[in-house]
Protein backbone atom coordinates (compact mmCIF):
# COMPACT_ATOMS: atom_id res chain seq x y z
CA UNK A 1 0.00 0.00 0.00
CA UNK A 2 2.71 2.45 0.75
CA UNK A 3 4.44 1.98 -2.46
CA UNK A 4 1.74 3.01 -3.93
CA UNK A 5 1.32 5.87 -2.03
CA UNK A 6 5.08 6.89 -2.84
CA UNK A 7 4.38 6.28 -6.58
CA UNK A 8 1.28 8.56 -6.97
CA UNK A 9 3.53 11.44 -5.04
CA UNK A 10 6.42 10.83 -7.06
CA UNK A 11 4.51 10.92 -10.17
CA UNK A 12 2.61 13.93 -9.26
CA UNK A 13 5.60 15.83 -8.61
CA UNK A 14 7.32 14.55 -11.65
CA UNK A 15 3.90 16.38 -13.59
CA UNK A 16 4.24 19.07 -11.71
CA UNK A 17 7.67 19.81 -12.72
CA UNK A 18 7.34 18.71 -16.37
CA UNK A 19 9.39 15.90 -16.56
CA UNK A 20 6.39 13.25 -17.58
CA UNK A 21 5.77 15.25 -20.82
CA UNK A 22 9.42 15.74 -21.54
CA UNK A 23 10.10 11.98 -21.05
CA UNK A 24 7.34 11.15 -23.84
CA UNK A 25 8.92 13.87 -26.09
CA UNK A 26 11.87 12.43 -26.14
CA UNK A 27 10.54 9.11 -26.95
CA UNK A 28 8.22 10.45 -29.72
CA UNK A 29 11.16 12.10 -30.95
CA UNK A 30 13.24 8.45 -31.15
CA UNK A 31 10.24 7.21 -32.73
CA UNK A 32 10.01 9.87 -35.59
CA UNK A 33 13.63 9.90 -36.35
CA UNK A 34 13.27 5.96 -36.30
CA UNK A 35 10.58 6.30 -38.67
CA UNK A 36 12.20 9.18 -40.76
CA UNK A 37 14.88 6.83 -41.54
CA UNK A 38 12.95 3.92 -42.46
CA UNK A 39 10.74 5.65 -44.94
CA UNK A 40 14.00 7.18 -46.54
CA UNK A 41 15.43 3.82 -46.75
CA UNK A 42 13.12 2.77 -49.15
CA UNK A 43 13.55 5.93 -51.49
CA UNK A 44 17.41 5.74 -51.24
CA UNK A 45 17.49 1.67 -51.95
CA UNK A 46 14.53 2.29 -55.33
CA UNK A 47 17.16 4.46 -56.29
CA UNK A 48 20.06 2.12 -56.00
CA UNK A 49 17.88 0.07 -57.65
CA UNK A 50 17.48 1.58 -60.75
CA UNK A 51 21.31 2.49 -60.46
CA UNK A 52 22.39 -1.04 -59.64
CA UNK A 53 23.86 -2.81 -63.27
CA UNK A 54 24.13 -6.25 -60.45
CA UNK A 55 21.05 -8.30 -61.40
CA UNK A 56 21.33 -10.01 -58.15
CA UNK A 57 21.03 -6.61 -56.31
CA UNK A 58 18.56 -4.92 -58.61
CA UNK A 59 16.76 -7.86 -57.50
CA UNK A 60 17.03 -7.44 -53.59
CA UNK A 61 16.44 -4.13 -53.26
CA UNK A 62 13.51 -4.19 -55.20
CA UNK A 63 12.29 -7.09 -52.75
CA UNK A 64 13.12 -4.53 -50.01
CA UNK A 65 11.44 -1.40 -51.25
CA UNK A 66 8.08 -3.15 -52.18
CA UNK A 67 8.27 -5.32 -48.47
CA UNK A 68 8.59 -2.50 -46.44
CA UNK A 69 6.04 0.04 -46.89
CA UNK A 70 3.28 -2.21 -45.46
CA UNK A 71 5.72 -3.16 -42.51
CA UNK A 72 6.71 0.56 -41.50
CA UNK A 73 3.15 1.71 -42.22
CA UNK A 74 1.64 -0.79 -39.75
CA UNK A 75 4.49 0.25 -37.13
CA UNK A 76 3.08 4.30 -37.27
CA UNK A 77 -0.55 3.10 -37.28
CA UNK A 78 0.27 0.95 -34.11
CA UNK A 79 2.00 3.79 -32.80
CA UNK A 80 -0.21 6.18 -33.14
CA UNK A 81 -3.43 4.07 -31.64
CA UNK A 82 -1.07 3.78 -28.44
CA UNK A 83 0.18 7.80 -28.12
CA UNK A 84 -1.89 9.93 -31.13
CA UNK A 85 -0.83 11.52 -34.08
CA UNK A 86 3.31 12.04 -34.52
CA UNK A 87 4.75 14.94 -36.34
CA UNK A 88 7.65 16.35 -37.48
CA UNK A 89 9.03 13.47 -39.60
CA UNK A 90 12.29 14.12 -41.45
CA UNK A 91 13.46 14.04 -44.78
CA UNK A 92 16.87 13.39 -46.33
CA UNK A 93 18.67 13.64 -49.68
CA UNK A 94 18.69 10.99 -51.65
CA UNK A 95 22.37 9.91 -52.85
CA UNK A 96 23.07 8.52 -56.32
CA UNK A 97 24.83 4.48 -56.49
CA UNK A 98 28.16 3.99 -56.49
CA UNK A 99 29.52 0.58 -54.95
CA UNK A 100 27.81 -2.14 -53.77
CA UNK A 101 29.96 -1.79 -50.64
CA UNK A 102 27.88 1.71 -50.09
CA UNK A 103 24.52 0.16 -50.40
CA UNK A 104 25.76 -2.74 -47.78
CA UNK A 105 26.77 -0.10 -45.26
CA UNK A 106 23.87 1.75 -46.00
CA UNK A 107 21.91 -1.22 -45.08
CA UNK A 108 24.13 -1.60 -41.60
CA UNK A 109 24.01 2.02 -40.79
CA UNK A 110 19.65 2.22 -40.59
CA UNK A 111 19.86 -1.54 -39.19
CA UNK A 112 22.16 0.14 -36.12
CA UNK A 113 20.25 3.46 -35.97
CA UNK A 114 16.95 1.44 -35.79
CA UNK A 115 18.38 -1.16 -32.98
CA UNK A 116 19.35 2.04 -31.41
CA UNK A 117 15.57 4.03 -32.00
CA UNK A 118 13.60 1.48 -30.86
CA UNK A 119 14.50 2.10 -27.21
CA UNK A 120 12.05 4.61 -27.31
CA UNK A 121 9.27 1.69 -28.00
CA UNK A 122 7.95 -0.46 -24.87
CA UNK A 123 4.75 -1.96 -26.33
CA UNK A 124 6.25 -5.88 -27.41
CA UNK A 125 3.76 -5.74 -30.35
CA UNK A 126 5.16 -2.65 -31.83
CA UNK A 127 8.66 -4.02 -31.02
CA UNK A 128 7.70 -7.12 -32.65
CA UNK A 129 6.77 -5.02 -35.58
CA UNK A 130 10.03 -3.33 -35.43
CA UNK A 131 11.51 -6.75 -35.57
CA UNK A 132 9.78 -7.08 -39.14
CA UNK A 133 11.79 -4.57 -40.58
CA UNK A 134 14.96 -5.17 -39.30
CA UNK A 135 14.39 -8.95 -40.67
CA UNK A 136 13.60 -7.03 -43.82
CA UNK A 137 17.22 -5.42 -43.44
CA UNK A 138 19.13 -8.02 -42.86
CA UNK A 139 17.67 -10.20 -45.11
CA UNK A 140 18.42 -7.95 -47.71
CA UNK A 141 21.88 -7.37 -46.20
CA UNK A 142 22.04 -11.29 -46.15
CA UNK A 143 21.64 -11.05 -50.20
CA UNK A 144 23.57 -8.64 -51.08
CA UNK A 145 26.41 -10.20 -49.58
CA UNK A 146 26.24 -13.18 -50.67
CA UNK A 147 23.86 -14.23 -53.40
CA UNK A 148 26.07 -12.23 -56.13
Amino acid sequence: MENTNLKKMVETEMKKRGLLEQEMMDKSSSFVEMISKLRFSIEQTQVYHWQSQLLSEHLALNEYYDGIPDIVDGIVESYQGKYGIQKGYKLFEVRDYSTPEEVINFLKKLDEDIESLRQSVKESYIQNQIDTAVEQIQTTIYKLENLK
